[in-house]
């Protein structure tokens, strides 16, 4: 790959990101140009994108399918490499934009709590106290809260200790190597993004949160090992999932039966008899094979 051209490859996915894309606020030309300013301002990154191109192309396409900016302004998302690819990262204010623009929440905050503070839990369905000396000394920090207001006037408040917080980052793989990580540079930032992401399992479903959760879970994320106890999600497939599933494999050539036979069998472990019974991290997982390798089902 000694003759990538980073900006022209970026380019050249203008198709697939206007197929894909799921919101009119999103176009190609300021998301290509907001990509390539990051490329060209940071070496490594480029050298990353050039040893894994389709890497890149799939965070690309992440961008149009999840419907987030990466404006460095908004601080939403990032082209970030990890694990000698490029990810798609979603920040904690990214994923209150999506809950809030898709109309999961209508409003929502996720603040540190210092020792020095004064925080009440007031109780179900009502929004906590929070009271600080913002200017003066607030001491160790002891925890974190995300509050969120629905579409209904109810508020839901999720909250994680120091304790808690400091578990997760311990599970992560850029943490337990010893090497670069976000956790070590911007601990706030993660921390936050650790309960927003906890406290959007009792929001009101969306799809292009739950991928943006799944992308900050798998491609986009810290390396972050399933805690054994935790429970599987069986969140039934959306429509949207179902038509991707299907849009691809026309794209390919193959039928439904083609996926159900040979490849979902492979890639789940276990067998189905119809689409619909997939699961949503289920279908999930199936679109983004059918996306990375288009001979998947092939033989």
């Amino acid at each position: 790959m000694s003759n990538f051209n980073v900006i022209e490859y970026v380019q050249q996915q203008e198709p697939l990101f206007v197929d894909r894309n799921v919101d009119d606020n999103i176009n190609f030309a300021k998301e290509s140009h907001y990509a390539i300013q990051a490329f060209q301002a940071n070496n490594y990154l480029a050298k990353i994108a050039a040893q894994n191109p389709v890497s890149l192309q799939n965070a690309i396409i992440n961008v149009a399918a999840i419907g987030i900016s990466l404006n460095p302004a908004s601080k939403h998302a990032y082209l970030v490499p990890r694990k000698g690819a490029i990810c798609l990262d979603i920040s904690y204010l990214g994923l209150m934009h999506l809950a809030m623009s898709t109309g999961s929440i209508k409003w929502g905050q996720c603040k540190i709590v210092y020792a020095n503070d004064q925080y009440q839990n007031n109780g179900l369905d009502k929004a906590p106290t929070h009271q600080s000396n913002t200017f003066g000394v607030r001491g160790d920090i002891v925890g974190a809260y995300c509050t969120v207001k629905t579409v209904d006037g109810d508020y839901l408040t999720e909250e994680m200790n120091i304790e808690e917080i400091n578990a997760i980052m311990n599970r992560s793989e850029s943490v337990k190597s010893g090497k670069s990580s976000p956790w070590k540079t911007d601990w706030s930032e993660m921390a936050r993004k650790t309960v927003v992401k906890r406290a959007s399992k009792y929001w009101p479903k969306v799809d292009r949160l739950d991928t943006a959760i799944h992308n900050l879970n798998t491609d986009g994320g810290e390396g972050l090992q399933q805690e054994q106890n935790e429970p599987k999600d069986i969140t039934p497939c959306f429509t949207s999932q179902l038509d991707e599933i299907t849009h691809q494999l026309k794209r390919i050539g193959r039928t439904e039966s083609d996926l159900i036979v040979k490849l979902i069998p492979k890639l789940l472990g276990h067998g189905i008899n119809e689409l619909p019974e997939l699961t949503s991290d289920e279908a999930i997982k199936v679109i983004s094979s059918l996306e990375g390798f288009p001979d998947a089902i092939n033989g």
